[in-house]
């Protein structure tokens, strides 16, 4: 926080992405399992009054498409977001984030948020045949293309949102338990090289002894940059032959999310068939009424009854599910 706050006060802070929008990025060098990469990067309130505190809440909520063949960012989502626990945002968060006041009283709640990322989500899954599957272990041989998250560490999906949700009794896509923790793969894969040589590799060159400094100065910007930024970074390693993998994910028991269940077309007779031979029963009202089946699986369950009805509204269903 102290060599953040430091940067701005020397006017080192870049406020814009430094991914290029187009262009010849190359071509990677190895098969990935996943087609597509959805990068997120939140921005919270934040104070350094040197209180804890336990409740921060998602401000901006920025997501960016990732091609892993191309290194094209083909689509961007983002939201501010209205903190309904510390409604007023301390000077420290708005001079670290760059996000004013107005920005978010003129958002959305996060429910609402939820509800419109989720949408998002419908649309590209839709124009480019898209699925969300975990424990991938090849590369998709069909025409339809894997998509995994990536953050910077588990912060982002692990505790900011996943316990906002819990406080104020949301509920979260499932899609949203397993994520890439690009920090953890880039320590593995390019631990030799130093953050330098990954930066210089995407048009950055900085001395070794001055990487904490600036890996700050290249992370600090809306949230939206910064996804950029990350995104660009997952790209440069990607062309050196890092393969993506999902390094944590929320679920528990055995119910895992069916790779179909973002394919509106399925037949309801195919539901039907993987409900009986997976769980013994063919409706999701059948199973929702188990005995054996826990609150995280009937969420679950629960998401996947809204998104097997097209027709249903995003909103209506993000705001009726709360648990």
């Amino acid at each position: 926080m102290a060599t953040k706050r430091l940067a701005r006060q020397l006017g080192l802070i870049r406020r814009k992405s430094i991914a290029p929008a187009n262009g010849n990025l190359g071509r990677s060098k190895s098969k990935q399992l996943f087609d597509y990469l959805i990068v997120i990067d939140f921005e919270s309130t934040c104070w350094n009054d040197g209180k804890r505190h336990h409740s921060q809440e998602i401000i901006e909520f920025p997501a960016v498409l990732l091609n892993t063949s191309t290194g094209q960012i083909e689509s961007e989502f983002q939201a501010y977001v209205q903190p309904q626990e510390h409604p007023i945002l301390s000077e420290f968060c708005m001079e670290l984030t760059g996000i004013k006041q107005a920005q978010v009283d003129e958002g959305v709640p996060l429910k609402i948020c939820l509800s419109q990322f989720c949408k998002w989500i419908q649309k590209i899954q839709q124009q480019k045949n898209i699925i969300f599957a975990t424990g991938v272990s090849e590369p998709s041989t069909s025409e339809v293309k894997l998509c995994a998250f990536v953050t910077w560490s588990d912060w982002d999906l692990g505790v900011c949102l996943e316990y906002e949700c819990k406080r104020k009794q949301l509920l979260k896509p499932v899609f949203l338990n397993s994520w890439i923790d690009l920090r953890a793969t880039y320590k593995v894969t390019v631990k030799n090289r130093g953050l330098s040589g990954a930066l210089a590799g995407i048009g950055i060159g900085i001395p070794q002894d001055e990487e904490p400094f600036w890996f700050c100065l290249i992370f600090i910007s809306s949230g939206l940059d910064d996804s950029r930024n990350t995104a660009l970074l997952a790209w440069k390693m990607i062309r050196d032959g890092c393969v993506m993998k999902i390094t944590r994910s929320l679920n528990k028991g055995p119910f895992l999310l069916p790779s179909w269940t973002w394919n509106s077309d399925l037949a309801s007779g195919d539901q039907h068939a993987f409900l009986q031979q997976e769980f013994g029963c063919g409706t999701y009202r059948t199973l929702l009424q188990k005995p054996n089946i826990s609150k995280q699986e009937k969420g679950n369950i629960l998401w996947l009854t809204m998104l097997s009805k097209p027709q249903k509204n995003y909103s209506d269903c993000m705001l009726n599910t709360a648990s």
